[in-house]
């Protein structure tokens, strides 16, 4: 089990009054030292064990399996963050074809964190999958049909999105600055195309950025593309929704079109980054984890595309019937999206 570092000694001491546990790992996690920080769990193992066990079962036909802590706790890092690793062997009453694991690890009763997600991978007994708990769903059965497993993810991704106020700003600034009906669909093509790369690859642990570098870099491309549709706004007055040329070429775009539909795939690439960010998978290469990840990209695309295809048309008819009045809504909604996503870059490159 890989649970994060800070998390996890405020929220076992607390809950076994093991102050000297608290003291002794907030020290160590403030300090930065990965030595002290393992050694402040090794010295309170029974209460950290105590925590995790009672809020992160595994059981057989009703009876519970009994958790045993191998070696001690060691301690990993995930984009700069303290994880402590744990490995626990449960040992069941019998050998049997379905395990049903529960996970009630950092509620919300506690008042650390909100809305946690735990993900698991498993391969018990010869069945394995993936699987993601929360509040609402705390348990899976390993004999649940396939599509109850992948239908988990796809949510999580439709989920991720639409709390994700960054990423629909970005797409709003992509529909705001988008002339025709073939521009924001090669936009978001490129978009997603670009993030699904990079997701994919992250999320395998075949690529690793720090989050430190992707967040800033993803506020910065919400001010960039949104400040395009400005720019152009300023150079052309009310002809910044014309194409500069015929737009002859396989797909009918100018010269802005074709840079802009680049810029978008570069700063997917840095989105898909992100998404796999909030995840938090490092695992092995898998087939199941894969279709795993593949149903949430999907996830997040079903809501994307639901974003574009209500908002666009609603656009293309007021730029239709009132093009002024369509001019001054895209610029309104682009200022506030490029003066958002400055903020934002400013903030989390001063990590305030």
């Amino acid at each position: 089990m890989e649970l994060e570092y800070d998390l996890l000694v405020v929220s076992a001491a607390d809950a076994g009054h093991d102050d000297p546990l608290f003291q002794a790992g907030t020290a160590a996690f403030e300090a930065g030292d990965t030595a002290a920080q393992a050694a402040a769990l090794k010295g309170h193992a029974s209460t950290v064990l105590g925590y995790v066990s009672d809020r992160f079962s595994v059981s057989s036909r009703g009876a519970a399996c009994r958790p045993t802590q191998v070696g001690d706790a060691t301690i990993g890092a995930r984009e700069g963050v303290p994880y402590a690793d744990l490995l626990l062997d449960w040992t069941c009453p019998e050998r049997v074809d379905e395990h049903v694991v529960r996970s009630g690890l950092f509620p919300d009763g506690e008042g650390y964190v909100k809305g946690t997600k735990t993900i698991v991978t498993y391969e018990i007994d010869g069945r394995s999958g993936s699987a993601a708990l929360d509040a609402a769903h705390p348990s899976f059965s390993t004999a649940q049909a396939w599509y109850e497993r992948f239908g988990e993810f796809f949510v999580l991704g439709a989920e991720h999105l639409l709390s994700g106020v960054d990423h629909i700003l970005f797409l709003l600034a992509l529909i705001a600055g988008s002339r025709r009906l073939r521009e924001i669909v090669l936009a978001a093509t490129s978009f997603t195309v670009a993030h699904s790369v990079t997701f994919m690859l992250a999320a395998l642990g075949l690529v690793e950025v720090p989050g430190a570098i992707v967040e800033p870099i993803i506020a910065l491309s919400i001010a960039v593309v949104a400040g395009w549709h400005l720019w152009g706004i300023w150079r052309r007055g009310e002809h910044a929704t014309d194409l500069e040329t015929a737009g002859r070429g396989h797909f009918s775009l100018d010269r802005a079109g074709w840079i802009r539909l680049g810029v978008v795939f570069c700063f997917g690439l840095v989105h898909g980054l992100g998404f796999a960010g909030a995840l938090g998978i490092d695992e092995a290469w898998s087939w199941t984890l894969l279709w795993s990840l593949l149903v949430f990209n999907i996830g997040i695309e079903v809501v994307q595309l639901t974003i574009i295809a209500v908002v666009f048309p609603l656009l293309f008819v007021l730029r239709r019937r009132a093009p002024k009045a369509g001019l001054w809504a895209t610029g309104v909604v682009s200022a506030g999206v490029s003066l958002m996503g400055l903020i934002w870059f400013v903030q989390r490159i001063s990590g305030s």
